[in-house]
């Protein structure tokens, strides 16, 4: 699933692809604006992000597949 993260004060937002369960990830989230406490994302290949809670701005959660550019082989 890809997930789009925006941060207060912040041109860009952070795009993770990841293998984590979406409604398990939403609630992590939510958690984390509520209490203002940061979150761990781990990505599909293996690196680990931290998104301070406090400073999120939103978040979208796509569990749809993004289209692939290239063959199959």
């Amino acid at each position: 699933m890809e997930i789009r993260i925006g941060i207060q004060h912040s041109p860009r937002e952070l795009v993770i692809e990841s293998d984590e369960n979406a409604d398990a990830v939403l609630e992590r989230l939510g958690a984390a604006v509520t209490e203002g406490t940061p979150v761990t994302l781990v990505d599909d290949k293996g690196r680990t992000v931290l998104v301070p809670g406090a400073k999120l701005a939103y978040a979208e959660v796509s569990t749809e597949e993004p289209r692939r550019v290239g063959f199959l082989g």
